[in-house]
């Protein structure tokens, strides 16, 4: 029998697994498509709302990941809101940029004094 660790890490994985596929969906809809009207972005997120619902909503406690939790809200949240649909696709992509560079920041580290690497060739 699976321990209850085991079964709460594995509930948490699928939820950012889902947060993950509901972010992606939207961002690369919002970035590939030509003519996005408020309809079709509303019924966008519907449909992605689909998958994030089948899959029951766990506390996040890592960064990146409410980050990620907060992004999901908030485009959820602009759907019943009162702006353009070019000021949302404006905000969504730099927010989801955002995330990008601060996970690529961690991944990359630029060597320190890189420079001092040359000296004993002078």
């Amino acid at each position: 029998m699976a321990s209850q660790k085991a079964i709460d890490n594995s509930l948490r994985l699928r939820y950012i697994r889902a947060l993950e596929r509901f972010h992606k969906g939207i961002t690369s809809y919002l970035l590939t498509t030509q003519d996005i009207t408020k309809e079709s972005y509303s019924k966008k997120v519907q449909n992605s709302l689909k998958i994030l619902n089948k899959v029951e909503e766990i506390a996040i406690y890592k960064g990146d990941l409410q980050e990620l939790h907060k992004i999901v809200k908030k485009i959820i949240a602009y759907q019943d809101s009162d702006k353009d649909i070019q000021e949302i696709k404006d905000d969504i992509l730099y927010i989801s940029n955002q995330l990008e560079k601060t996970k690529n920041a961690r991944r990359y580290k630029k060597e320190k004094h890189s420079h001092s690497i040359y000296d004993e060739w002078e």
